[in-house]
């Protein structure tokens, strides 16, 4: 019998190669199905993501679209507003030329106001100097302002009675209440009404009421009270006029009110006078000796002769280049220098110095 030949592709391992490919197939098609699902399940999330992208995109889109269109308008109300801005502005510009042209007519007719004014000024000067020079001779000797005094006696004092501009320097320390050491010190310590009853303070007032009834009438004054600092009795800066006889009355009653208290600066009162624009050309002092303090209140309570003196030169110095000044002096118990002292003042400044009695003015 014949041996079979044999076949390495026989049925068998054709069924063997079929069903190793089917399982490969079935596997393939298994693990193909789950990552189709898992493929499809991502792609869906893009998907709404570019959705939600594209969404966003359009709403971008319709407002960049308003946008546009606000620009638009905005920018025709511009050019619209810009037409309008050019013809304001013309019309502007012709307001600023007429303005300008009407200033410079303000101000030739302000420049030729003022030069009246002081056309005016000069002759009322003019007139009240041709007045004062008018007097009948009976009238001569008459105060500007009435200031009765005891049996109508008058006095020879020296004083010079002239100037433009004169100033009135009151002193109004504790020390004007009295004459002595004791009585300043007793009352120093009693009511603002006692201390105004003062006769030494009374013949102080009553000296600057006589100053003001007697000064020129085209001058002009200013009274200061001073003790620690100086102030001013009058509000206006400059003074007033000397025949303002209603103002220089309110001034004398408002002095009449006012109490001594404090030190004595009369380094203060020189400076004021200094200060003073235009400066005084007549100075009137009234005081009672030489000054306490410098322009600060000292440490002790005591100051000595020398003291005093050394304060009284440095004063001196403030006072402005030659100002007369004419001093009225109360005198105080224990201050022997100042009555030569001011009298050495009154000689280097042309001016005068008296002390009067208890009765005068």
């Amino acid at each position: 019998m014949k041996r079979r030949k044999l076949s390495v592709f026989s049925l068998s391992f054709i069924d063997c190669i079929c069903c190793g490919l089917g399982a490969i197939i079935l596997l393939f098609v298994i693990v193909n199905s789950q990552n189709s699902a898992q493929r499809q399940r991502l792609t869906e999330e893009l998907r709404s993501e570019t959705d939600r992208w594209e969404q966003a995109v359009l709403e971008g889109r319709r407002h960049l679209v308003a946008a546009r269109n606000s620009l638009d308008e905005i920018t025709a109300e511009l050019a619209k507003t810009e037409g309008l801005s050019r013809k304001l502005l013309q019309p502007l510009s012709e307001k600023r030329l007429e303005l300008a042209d009407r200033d410079r007519q303000a101000l030739a007719v302000r420049e030729h106001v003022d030069k009246l004014k002081a056309d005016i000024r000069s002759l009322e000067e003019e007139v009240k100097r041709l007045q004062a020079g008018a007097q009948r001779e009976e009238e001569l000797g008459r105060s500007l302002r009435p200031f009765p005094g005891q049996g109508d006696r008058q006095y020879l004092t020296g004083l010079k009675m002239g100037g433009q501009r004169i100033l009135i320097l009151l002193d109004a320390s504790a020390s004007m209440l009295d004459e002595t050491v004791v009585g300043v010190i007793r009352r120093r310590n009693m009511a603002s009404a006692e201390k105004l009853r003062a006769p030494k303070w009374q013949q102080a007032v009553a000296t600057v009421d006589w100053l003001t009834a007697n000064l020129p009438p085209t001058s002009r004054v200013q009274i200061y009270v001073f003790n620690e600092s100086a102030q001013p009795l009058l509000e206006e800066g400059g003074g007033v006029e000397a025949a303002d006889v209603a103002r220089l009355n309110r001034a004398v009653e408002k002095l009449r009110r006012l109490a001594p208290e404090k030190g004595t600066s009369l380094i203060n009162a020189f400076e004021a006078a200094a200060r003073m624009s235009p400066p005084p050309d007549n100075l009137f002092l009234l005081t009672d000796g030489l000054p306490t303090m410098g322009r600060d209140k000292p440490w002790g309570h005591r100051v000595s002769a020398d003291k005093r003196l050394s304060l009284f030169r440095e004063a001196v110095q403030r006072l402005p280049a030659g100002l007369p000044v004419n001093t009225i002096l109360f005198p105080m118990e224990g201050d022997p220098l100042a009555a030569s002292e001011f009298w050495r003042l009154a000689v280097d400044t042309r001016g005068s110095f008296i002390c009067p009695p208890k009765d005068w003015p």
